[in-house]
Protein backbone atom coordinates (compact mmCIF):
# COMPACT_ATOMS: atom_id res chain seq x y z
CA UNK A 1 0.00 0.00 0.00
CA UNK A 2 2.78 2.31 1.29
CA UNK A 3 5.15 1.74 -1.26
CA UNK A 4 8.15 2.74 1.46
CA UNK A 5 8.01 6.49 0.74
CA UNK A 6 9.03 8.72 4.00
CA UNK A 7 8.70 11.94 3.03
CA UNK A 8 5.46 12.74 1.06
CA UNK A 9 5.37 16.90 1.45
CA UNK A 10 5.85 17.20 -1.81
CA UNK A 11 3.70 14.57 -3.42
CA UNK A 12 0.77 16.34 -0.79
CA UNK A 13 1.56 19.41 -1.43
CA UNK A 14 1.33 19.33 -5.31
CA UNK A 15 -2.25 17.24 -5.49
CA UNK A 16 -3.87 20.13 -2.56
CA UNK A 17 -2.52 22.30 -5.27
CA UNK A 18 -3.93 20.66 -8.01
CA UNK A 19 -7.49 20.52 -5.63
CA UNK A 20 -7.39 24.33 -5.60
CA UNK A 21 -7.25 24.78 -9.22
CA UNK A 22 -9.72 22.52 -9.54
CA UNK A 23 -12.19 24.03 -7.60
CA UNK A 24 -12.47 26.87 -9.40
CA UNK A 25 -13.21 25.01 -12.69
CA UNK A 26 -15.53 23.06 -10.20
CA UNK A 27 -17.36 26.17 -9.01
CA UNK A 28 -17.65 28.31 -12.06
CA UNK A 29 -19.06 25.11 -13.70
CA UNK A 30 -22.85 25.55 -13.17
CA UNK A 31 -25.51 23.62 -11.91
CA UNK A 32 -26.34 21.70 -15.16
CA UNK A 33 -22.87 20.46 -15.71
CA UNK A 34 -22.24 19.72 -11.83
CA UNK A 35 -25.20 17.56 -12.17
CA UNK A 36 -24.55 15.58 -15.47
CA UNK A 37 -21.66 15.07 -13.49
CA UNK A 38 -22.83 13.53 -10.67
CA UNK A 39 -25.10 11.63 -12.88
CA UNK A 40 -22.24 10.01 -14.66
CA UNK A 41 -20.33 9.09 -11.67
CA UNK A 42 -23.44 7.83 -9.97
CA UNK A 43 -23.07 5.28 -13.72
CA UNK A 44 -19.12 4.86 -13.56
CA UNK A 45 -20.06 3.22 -9.90
CA UNK A 46 -22.47 0.92 -11.46
CA UNK A 47 -20.24 0.27 -14.09
CA UNK A 48 -17.52 -0.83 -11.80
CA UNK A 49 -18.82 -3.07 -9.68
CA UNK A 50 -17.09 -5.98 -10.27
CA UNK A 51 -13.83 -3.91 -9.71
CA UNK A 52 -15.09 -1.94 -6.57
CA UNK A 53 -16.69 -5.64 -4.72
CA UNK A 54 -13.52 -7.49 -5.37
CA UNK A 55 -10.90 -4.78 -3.89
CA UNK A 56 -13.49 -4.91 -1.18
CA UNK A 57 -13.16 -8.82 -1.07
CA UNK A 58 -9.17 -7.83 -0.20
CA UNK A 59 -9.15 -5.11 1.98
CA UNK A 60 -12.02 -7.31 4.37
CA UNK A 61 -9.57 -10.73 3.89
CA UNK A 62 -6.60 -8.19 5.16
CA UNK A 63 -8.77 -6.48 7.81
CA UNK A 64 -9.74 -10.00 9.23
CA UNK A 65 -6.68 -11.50 8.81
CA UNK A 66 -5.28 -8.43 11.14
CA UNK A 67 -8.11 -8.69 14.04
CA UNK A 68 -10.39 -6.19 12.90
CA UNK A 69 -13.46 -6.54 14.61
CA UNK A 70 -17.44 -7.60 13.86
CA UNK A 71 -18.55 -4.11 14.02
CA UNK A 72 -15.75 -2.52 12.06
CA UNK A 73 -15.76 -5.02 9.66
CA UNK A 74 -19.34 -4.97 9.16
CA UNK A 75 -18.81 -1.29 8.42
CA UNK A 76 -16.02 -1.82 5.79
CA UNK A 77 -17.92 -5.29 3.80
CA UNK A 78 -19.28 -3.86 0.40
CA UNK A 79 -21.92 -5.90 -1.39
CA UNK A 80 -23.80 -5.61 -4.53
CA UNK A 81 -27.02 -3.93 -2.21
CA UNK A 82 -24.54 -1.57 -0.67
CA UNK A 83 -22.90 -0.54 -3.57
CA UNK A 84 -26.04 -0.34 -5.32
CA UNK A 85 -27.24 2.06 -2.11
CA UNK A 86 -24.20 4.37 -2.82
CA UNK A 87 -25.10 4.90 -6.82
CA UNK A 88 -28.45 5.80 -5.39
CA UNK A 89 -27.40 8.22 -2.87
CA UNK A 90 -25.05 9.87 -5.67
CA UNK A 91 -28.24 9.98 -7.87
CA UNK A 92 -30.30 11.53 -5.05
CA UNK A 93 -27.64 14.45 -3.91
CA UNK A 94 -28.04 15.14 -8.11
CA UNK A 95 -31.05 15.98 -7.77
CA UNK A 96 -31.06 18.36 -4.75
CA UNK A 97 -31.08 21.94 -5.88
CA UNK A 98 -27.98 23.78 -6.14
CA UNK A 99 -27.04 25.71 -3.27
CA UNK A 100 -24.51 28.04 -5.39
CA UNK A 101 -25.47 31.55 -6.44
CA UNK A 102 -28.55 31.41 -3.94
CA UNK A 103 -29.27 34.78 -2.36
CA UNK A 104 -30.19 33.99 1.32
CA UNK A 105 -30.66 37.80 2.36
CA UNK A 106 -30.92 40.80 0.66
CA UNK A 107 -31.88 44.36 1.80
CA UNK A 108 -31.14 48.31 0.34
CA UNK A 109 -29.45 50.77 3.05
CA UNK A 110 -30.33 54.29 3.05
CA UNK A 111 -27.86 55.45 0.36
CA UNK A 112 -29.60 53.07 -1.95
CA UNK A 113 -26.81 50.74 -1.83
CA UNK A 114 -28.13 46.78 -2.89
CA UNK A 115 -26.65 44.35 -0.34
CA UNK A 116 -26.94 40.98 -0.30
CA UNK A 117 -25.63 37.89 0.92
CA UNK A 118 -25.16 35.15 -1.56
CA UNK A 119 -23.82 31.42 -1.10
CA UNK A 120 -20.52 30.41 -2.53
CA UNK A 121 -18.67 27.43 -2.51
CA UNK A 122 -16.19 26.48 0.18
CA UNK A 123 -12.86 25.58 -2.02
CA UNK A 124 -10.80 22.64 -1.02
CA UNK A 125 -12.19 20.20 1.24
CA UNK A 126 -10.12 17.36 2.94
CA UNK A 127 -12.20 14.51 4.67
CA UNK A 128 -10.68 12.29 6.72
CA UNK A 129 -12.21 9.16 7.19
CA UNK A 130 -12.61 5.13 8.85
CA UNK A 131 -13.87 2.40 7.29
CA UNK A 132 -17.20 3.13 5.46
CA UNK A 133 -16.27 3.07 1.48
CA UNK A 134 -19.87 4.74 0.77
CA UNK A 135 -18.14 7.87 2.46
CA UNK A 136 -15.96 8.16 -0.26
CA UNK A 137 -19.05 8.15 -2.98
CA UNK A 138 -21.22 10.34 -0.61
CA UNK A 139 -18.17 13.03 0.55
CA UNK A 140 -17.04 13.31 -3.44
CA UNK A 141 -20.94 13.50 -4.55
CA UNK A 142 -22.05 16.45 -1.72
CA UNK A 143 -18.40 18.51 -2.24
CA UNK A 144 -19.02 18.62 -6.56
CA UNK A 145 -22.45 19.04 -5.99
CA UNK A 146 -21.50 22.27 -3.67
CA UNK A 147 -18.79 23.76 -6.58
CA UNK A 148 -15.82 22.16 -4.16
CA UNK A 149 -13.02 20.12 -4.70
CA UNK A 150 -12.37 17.26 -2.36
CA UNK A 151 -9.01 15.74 -1.08
CA UNK A 152 -10.12 11.94 0.67
CA UNK A 153 -8.17 10.18 3.06
CA UNK A 154 -9.48 7.20 4.30
CA UNK A 155 -8.46 4.41 6.65
CA UNK A 156 -5.77 1.90 5.81
CA UNK A 157 -8.35 -1.05 6.14
CA UNK A 158 -10.29 0.46 3.14
CA UNK A 159 -7.33 1.70 0.69
CA UNK A 160 -8.20 -0.76 -2.32
CA UNK A 161 -12.01 -0.15 -2.01
CA UNK A 162 -11.45 3.24 -1.37
CA UNK A 163 -8.97 3.54 -4.42
CA UNK A 164 -11.27 1.79 -6.71
CA UNK A 165 -14.39 3.58 -6.10
CA UNK A 166 -12.32 6.83 -6.83
CA UNK A 167 -11.17 5.27 -10.30
CA UNK A 168 -14.82 4.80 -10.82
CA UNK A 169 -15.88 8.42 -10.00
CA UNK A 170 -13.23 9.89 -11.74
CA UNK A 171 -14.34 8.35 -15.14
CA UNK A 172 -17.99 10.04 -14.41
CA UNK A 173 -16.07 13.50 -14.08
CA UNK A 174 -14.48 12.96 -17.13
CA UNK A 175 -17.15 11.93 -19.13
CA UNK A 176 -19.06 15.14 -17.79
CA UNK A 177 -15.95 17.79 -18.53
CA UNK A 178 -14.97 18.00 -15.25
CA UNK A 179 -11.19 17.91 -14.27
CA UNK A 180 -10.75 14.76 -12.43
CA UNK A 181 -7.93 17.03 -10.23
CA UNK A 182 -11.25 17.82 -8.59
CA UNK A 183 -11.54 14.35 -6.45
CA UNK A 184 -8.14 13.56 -5.20
CA UNK A 185 -6.77 10.35 -2.81
CA UNK A 186 -4.37 10.50 -1.10
CA UNK A 187 -1.78 7.67 -2.13
CA UNK A 188 -0.79 6.22 0.93
CA UNK A 189 -2.13 5.31 4.13
CA UNK A 190 1.17 6.82 6.56
CA UNK A 191 0.58 8.86 9.24
CA UNK A 192 2.91 11.57 8.13
CA UNK A 193 1.11 12.19 5.41
CA UNK A 194 -1.64 13.24 6.57
CA UNK A 195 0.12 15.49 8.87
CA UNK A 196 1.34 16.82 5.61
CA UNK A 197 -1.89 17.20 4.19
CA UNK A 198 -3.10 18.74 7.61
CA UNK A 199 -0.33 21.98 7.30
CA UNK A 200 -1.76 23.11 3.83
CA UNK A 201 -4.02 26.00 4.84
CA UNK A 202 -3.21 27.82 1.80
CA UNK A 203 -4.82 25.28 -0.38
CA UNK A 204 -7.25 23.34 1.87
CA UNK A 205 -10.01 25.47 2.84
CA UNK A 206 -12.11 22.59 5.41
CA UNK A 207 -11.40 19.49 7.50
CA UNK A 208 -13.69 17.10 8.31
CA UNK A 209 -12.63 13.94 9.99
CA UNK A 210 -15.14 11.09 10.14
CA UNK A 211 -14.13 8.53 12.86
CA UNK A 212 -13.40 7.36 16.43
CA UNK A 213 -12.54 9.62 19.30
CA UNK A 214 -8.61 9.05 18.44
CA UNK A 215 -8.93 10.18 14.51
CA UNK A 216 -10.69 13.48 15.82
CA UNK A 217 -8.44 14.45 18.63
CA UNK A 218 -5.21 13.88 16.43
CA UNK A 219 -6.77 15.83 13.55
CA UNK A 220 -7.66 18.78 15.53
CA UNK A 221 -4.47 18.78 17.57
CA UNK A 222 -2.54 18.91 14.16
CA UNK A 223 -4.22 20.58 11.87
CA UNK A 224 -3.27 24.52 10.86
CA UNK A 225 -6.61 24.08 9.05
CA UNK A 226 -10.07 25.13 10.43
CA UNK A 227 -11.43 21.43 11.41
CA UNK A 228 -15.18 20.36 11.85
CA UNK A 229 -15.27 18.28 14.92
CA UNK A 230 -17.66 15.35 16.33
CA UNK A 231 -15.90 13.90 18.85
CA UNK A 232 -18.69 11.38 20.30
CA UNK A 233 -22.26 11.25 20.00
CA UNK A 234 -23.17 10.81 24.07
CA UNK A 235 -27.26 10.80 23.29
CA UNK A 236 -29.90 10.67 25.72
CA UNK A 237 -33.47 9.93 25.89
CA UNK A 238 -35.85 11.21 28.63
CA UNK A 239 -38.86 9.75 29.41
CA UNK A 240 -40.76 12.39 30.85
CA UNK A 241 -44.21 11.76 33.64
CA UNK A 242 -46.58 11.99 31.11
CA UNK A 243 -45.21 9.98 28.02
CA UNK A 244 -47.36 7.22 26.00
CA UNK A 245 -45.30 4.17 27.81
CA UNK A 246 -45.80 1.86 25.07
CA UNK A 247 -44.16 5.06 22.71
CA UNK A 248 -41.32 5.35 25.05
CA UNK A 249 -40.33 1.56 25.15
CA UNK A 250 -40.77 1.46 21.47
CA UNK A 251 -38.37 4.62 20.89
CA UNK A 252 -36.39 3.53 23.60
CA UNK A 253 -36.01 0.02 22.53
CA UNK A 254 -35.32 1.38 18.70
CA UNK A 255 -32.48 4.13 19.86
CA UNK A 256 -30.52 1.29 21.58
CA UNK A 257 -31.00 -1.53 19.67
CA UNK A 258 -31.51 -0.62 16.12
CA UNK A 259 -28.11 -0.61 15.53
CA UNK A 260 -25.90 0.40 18.81
CA UNK A 261 -22.38 0.50 17.03
CA UNK A 262 -23.29 4.36 15.52
CA UNK A 263 -23.20 8.01 17.31
CA UNK A 264 -26.70 8.56 16.83
CA UNK A 265 -27.52 5.66 18.81
CA UNK A 266 -29.07 6.38 22.69
CA UNK A 267 -26.36 5.42 25.39
CA UNK A 268 -28.39 7.29 28.91
CA UNK A 269 -31.87 6.75 29.33
CA UNK A 270 -33.57 9.49 31.88
CA UNK A 271 -36.17 8.44 33.47
CA UNK A 272 -38.58 10.60 35.37
CA UNK A 273 -39.06 9.84 39.23
CA UNK A 274 -42.76 10.59 38.91
CA UNK A 275 -42.80 7.05 36.34
CA UNK A 276 -40.07 5.27 37.41
CA UNK A 277 -41.84 1.96 39.45
CA UNK A 278 -44.28 1.67 36.71
CA UNK A 279 -41.81 2.55 33.62
CA UNK A 280 -38.39 1.04 34.81
CA UNK A 281 -39.23 -2.48 35.03
CA UNK A 282 -41.05 -2.87 31.80
CA UNK A 283 -38.04 -0.79 30.12
CA UNK A 284 -35.36 -3.36 31.88
CA UNK A 285 -37.40 -6.19 30.50
CA UNK A 286 -37.57 -4.90 26.86
CA UNK A 287 -33.58 -4.23 26.76
CA UNK A 288 -32.28 -6.79 28.61
CA UNK A 289 -34.80 -9.33 26.45
CA UNK A 290 -32.55 -7.91 23.74
CA UNK A 291 -29.08 -8.60 25.30
CA UNK A 292 -28.61 -4.92 26.47
CA UNK A 293 -26.62 -4.85 29.38
CA UNK A 294 -28.27 -2.14 31.69
CA UNK A 295 -26.55 0.23 34.17
CA UNK A 296 -28.11 2.03 36.49
CA UNK A 297 -27.59 4.79 39.27
CA UNK A 298 -28.62 4.13 43.27
CA UNK A 299 -32.28 5.01 42.30
CA UNK A 300 -32.64 3.12 39.05
CA UNK A 301 -31.37 0.02 41.08
CA UNK A 302 -33.83 0.57 44.15
CA UNK A 303 -36.81 -0.13 41.41
CA UNK A 304 -34.78 -2.88 39.37
CA UNK A 305 -32.17 -4.44 41.18
CA UNK A 306 -31.12 -6.53 38.52
CA UNK A 307 -29.39 -3.59 36.58
CA UNK A 308 -25.41 -2.84 37.06
CA UNK A 309 -24.20 -0.19 39.82
CA UNK A 310 -23.11 2.34 37.12
CA UNK A 311 -20.30 4.52 37.45
CA UNK A 312 -19.85 8.45 36.98
CA UNK A 313 -17.66 7.55 33.86
CA UNK A 314 -20.82 5.48 32.48
CA UNK A 315 -22.74 8.61 32.22
CA UNK A 316 -20.23 10.18 29.96
CA UNK A 317 -19.62 7.47 27.53
CA UNK A 318 -20.30 6.22 24.05
CA UNK A 319 -20.58 2.74 24.32
CA UNK A 320 -21.84 2.07 20.56
CA UNK A 321 -22.41 -1.27 22.34
CA UNK A 322 -25.26 -3.18 23.27
CA UNK A 323 -24.64 -1.72 26.83
CA UNK A 324 -27.23 1.28 28.28
CA UNK A 325 -26.71 3.47 31.00
CA UNK A 326 -29.80 4.70 33.01
CA UNK A 327 -31.12 7.47 36.00
CA UNK A 328 -34.07 8.35 37.61
CA UNK A 329 -34.41 11.60 37.61
CA UNK A 330 -36.32 14.45 39.61
CA UNK A 331 -38.65 15.52 36.32
CA UNK A 332 -37.48 17.68 33.68
CA UNK A 333 -34.85 20.49 35.07
CA UNK A 334 -33.15 17.52 36.50
CA UNK A 335 -33.27 15.96 33.23
CA UNK A 336 -32.07 18.99 31.63
CA UNK A 337 -29.24 19.49 34.21
CA UNK A 338 -27.79 15.63 33.51
CA UNK A 339 -27.73 16.14 29.72
CA UNK A 340 -26.05 19.55 30.51
CA UNK A 341 -23.31 17.96 32.38
CA UNK A 342 -22.59 14.62 30.38
CA UNK A 343 -24.04 15.40 26.54
CA UNK A 344 -21.59 15.55 23.79
CA UNK A 345 -23.83 18.23 21.96
CA UNK A 346 -24.94 15.17 19.57
CA UNK A 347 -28.42 14.38 19.96
CA UNK A 348 -31.05 14.67 22.78
CA UNK A 349 -34.95 13.12 22.91
CA UNK A 350 -38.01 13.38 25.00
CA UNK A 351 -41.12 11.38 25.18
CA UNK A 352 -43.78 13.29 26.29
CA UNK A 353 -47.37 14.67 25.79
CA UNK A 354 -47.17 17.37 27.25
CA UNK A 355 -46.45 20.91 24.54
CA UNK A 356 -45.13 22.90 27.59
CA UNK A 357 -42.83 20.18 28.83
CA UNK A 358 -41.49 19.50 24.90
CA UNK A 359 -41.29 23.16 24.08
CA UNK A 360 -39.18 23.61 27.08
CA UNK A 361 -36.60 20.78 26.23
CA UNK A 362 -36.65 22.38 22.19
CA UNK A 363 -35.49 25.94 23.91
CA UNK A 364 -33.21 25.20 26.85
CA UNK A 365 -31.06 21.53 25.48
CA UNK A 366 -29.02 23.13 22.83
CA UNK A 367 -27.27 20.05 21.46
CA UNK A 368 -27.18 20.25 17.70
CA UNK A 369 -30.05 17.78 17.04
CA UNK A 370 -33.07 17.98 19.82
CA UNK A 371 -36.19 15.47 19.14
CA UNK A 372 -39.62 14.96 20.32
CA UNK A 373 -41.14 11.90 20.31
CA UNK A 374 -39.07 9.98 18.01
CA UNK A 375 -35.84 8.15 18.24
CA UNK A 376 -32.31 9.68 18.57
CA UNK A 377 -31.38 7.37 15.44
CA UNK A 378 -33.26 10.29 12.82
CA UNK A 379 -30.27 12.34 13.93
CA UNK A 380 -29.32 11.82 10.39
CA UNK A 381 -28.59 13.67 7.11
CA UNK A 382 -30.03 11.19 5.11
CA UNK A 383 -32.88 10.88 7.78
CA UNK A 384 -33.57 14.56 8.08
CA UNK A 385 -33.82 15.64 4.28
CA UNK A 386 -30.21 16.26 3.50
CA UNK A 387 -29.28 13.44 1.34
CA UNK A 388 -26.27 12.16 2.02
CA UNK A 389 -24.39 14.05 4.91
CA UNK A 390 -21.02 14.50 4.69
CA UNK A 391 -20.87 14.16 8.84
CA UNK A 392 -22.28 15.59 12.02
CA UNK A 393 -20.74 18.80 13.49
CA UNK A 394 -21.03 19.36 16.84
CA UNK A 395 -18.86 22.71 17.19
CA UNK A 396 -21.49 25.21 16.42
CA UNK A 397 -19.49 27.43 14.36
CA UNK A 398 -20.24 27.08 10.12
CA UNK A 399 -22.20 24.02 10.91
CA UNK A 400 -24.09 22.50 13.54
CA UNK A 401 -25.52 19.14 13.46
CA UNK A 402 -25.78 16.72 10.25
CA UNK A 403 -24.18 18.11 7.16
CA UNK A 404 -25.23 18.20 3.94
CA UNK A 405 -24.71 20.37 0.43
CA UNK A 406 -25.60 23.40 1.87
CA UNK A 407 -23.19 23.63 4.70
CA UNK A 408 -20.53 22.93 2.78
CA UNK A 409 -21.22 26.23 1.15
CA UNK A 410 -20.27 29.59 2.73
CA UNK A 411 -22.16 33.21 1.99
CA UNK A 412 -20.00 36.58 0.34
CA UNK A 413 -21.68 39.87 0.22
CA UNK A 414 -22.70 41.27 -2.97
CA UNK A 415 -23.33 45.17 -2.96
CA UNK A 416 -24.68 47.39 -5.80
CA UNK A 417 -24.90 50.64 -6.14
CA UNK A 418 -24.70 53.60 -8.88
CA UNK A 419 -22.20 56.14 -7.83
CA UNK A 420 -22.19 56.34 -4.34
CA UNK A 421 -18.98 57.52 -2.37
CA UNK A 422 -18.56 56.99 1.15
CA UNK A 423 -18.02 60.70 3.36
Amino acid sequence: MDEGVHDHREQITELAQAARIASRAVARAGTEKRTAALHWMADSLASHEDAILAANRADLAEAAEAGLGAAMLDRLRLDEKRLLAMVRSVREVASFPDPVGETVKQWTRPNGLRVARRRIPLGVIAIIYEARPNVTSDAAALCIKAGNAVVLRGGSEAFRTNRAIVTALEGGLSAAGLPIDALQVVPTTARDAMVDLLQLDEYIDLVIPRGGEGLIRFVTEHSRIPVIRHYKGNCHVFVERSADPEMALDICYNAKVQRPGVCNAVETILIDEAIAQSFLPRLTDRLTSAGVELRGDARAREVSPSLQLATEADFATEFLDLICAVAVVDGLDAAIRHIERYTSSHTEAIITRDDSAARRFVNEVDSSTVIVNASTRFADGAELGLGAEIGISTTRLHAYGPMGVEELTTTKFVVLGDGQIRT
